[in-house]
């Protein structure tokens, strides 16, 4: 609570200009990633996942006769690491619209996707999430809340099911130690000169990165590309609407009321079809006067 106080609450509101709005500064090669990043104030890092937190997102709000509208990649980064491994079984599971996390837990358990029950699909999550920061069975036993056993097991049946991903991963990690760096699907590279170290630490760390790296700068790439489309085409689409924020996967305009629906439908359709990667990318829209009560479009 102290924390949202001093970094929000009682910061933002004294950071207005006379309109009220409040500017950030977007800082675009500082991440090893690629992403953005947001200073001065950070506004990539407003709360969104406690009740407390949301409030804050309340205080952002639409001038009169405009609304927010978010589009925001769904899954973006296991979609991006089934394209990059080529891996059938996750592509199909995009392809068919299926929830990848459920889909997951009902290959490992050898169950149909409506048996899944409320625990498996958490373990099956924390997987799907956890495996491209190169998460263990110790991480993984903490995250989903099972034993170190139980982990062990499961990792070893999820790269039975994923083993596309599984040689991906491997192949990843191997040209990382040959050639000293790792590239996204753009070909932007990251250099990791740690990979070859002789300590251990910083050599599992390296690799942790290797493996991250083509997954979450690939994502970095796309949203890049989506928004250079958008600010060339956005004045025709709407001469009134503009783009305000990026926050990670996310991007924020602010919209005519009457126009919201138009904007959506054309913001939806340039980053989904900016690049065609190998699997179906899905871009999720809502709207409302301020950035936390929004509803789907």
């Amino acid at each position: 609570m102290t924390k949202l106080l001093s970094t929000y609450v009682e910061v933002l509101p004294a950071l207005a200009d006379k309109q009220d709005r409040v500017h950030t500064t977007f800082n675009q090669a500082l991440t090893a990633t690629g992403r953005l990043s947001s200073a001065n104030p950070n506004l990539q890092n407003v709360p969104a996942r406690t009740d407390l937190g949301r409030k804050i997102r309340r205080g952002f709000i639409a001038p009169e006769g405009y609304r927010l509208l978010s589009c925001d990649y769904s899954q973006i980064e296991l979609r991006i690491a089934a394209a990059l491994a080529k891996d059938k079984k996750m592509i199909e599971a995009f392809e068919q619209g299926q929830d990848i996390h459920t889909a997951t837990a009902a290959a490992i358990w050898g169950i149909v996707p409506k048996e899944v029950t409320r625990e498996q699909r958490r373990a099956a999550k924390a997987i799907n999430f956890g495996i491209m920061y190169g998460q263990g069975s110790i991480g993984l036993s903490r995250a989903a809340g099972i034993s170190f056993e139980e982990a062990q097991e499961f990792i070893a049946r999820y790269f039975e099911v994923y083993s596309g991903l599984r040689e991906f991963l491997d192949q990843t990690k191997l040209q990382a130690h040959q050639r000293g760096y790792v590239e996204t699907l753009f070909g932007r590279r990251r250099s990791i000169p740690e990979i070859n170290s002789q300590r251990p630490e910083f050599r599992a760390a390296a690799e942790r990165t290797a493996i991250n790296m083509p997954v979450q700068g690939t994502a970095a790439d796309l949203i890049k590309l989506a928004m250079i489309e958008i600010d060339q085409r956005l004045p025709e689409i709407s001469a009134q609407s503009r783009m305000l924020l990026q926050v990670h996967d996310e991007l924020v305009f602010e919209v005519p009321d009457k126009e919201v629906e138009k904007v959506a439908s054309s913001m939806v359709d340039i980053m989904q079809s900016i690049e065609k990667i190998g699997v179906t990318i899905v871009v999720d829209a809502k709207a409302g006067k301020n950035w936390d009560e929004m509803e789907k479009i």
